[in-house]
């Protein structure tokens, strides 16, 4: 949804291979059809991945890089606010890891 949704869309009417990367496959497929339908655009894939999670964030970079040939763009904007004091099973600060650490390991492993 917002900018995310308007940047994967802008993306793929430039007909580029687009991978939205969701928290929620129910929101994230239902944002791939209506980014197929508006743009014609089939190369348009839903990933699952949550930010808060450096487990799933290793997960998801180790998939990308095994089934893309390259990575051109990265655009990071998961982001969440206002939820009171959570602490993940990993031992981080939901917001932080959400926010900051997750799109940061994110961006290092992609790298290459």
């Amino acid at each position: 949804a917002g900018i995310g949704k308007c940047v994967a869309l802008d993306l793929a009417r430039r007909n580029a291979r687009t991978i939205l990367a969701c928290r929620s496959r129910e929101r994230g497929q239902t944002a791939v059809e209506e980014i197929r339908a508006a743009t014609g655009n089939p190369a348009v894939l839903l990933r699952l991945v949550d930010t808060s999670s450096l487990a799933s964030v290793r997960a998801f970079a180790q998939a990308v890089l095994r089934e893309e040939k390259r990575l051109d763009v990265l655009v990071n904007n998961a982001g969440l606010t206002g939820l009171p004091h959570t602490i993940t099973p990993e031992g981080l600060e939901k917001t932080f890891a959400t926010n900051y650490l997750g799109p940061f390991l994110l961006t290092n492993l992609l790298l290459g």
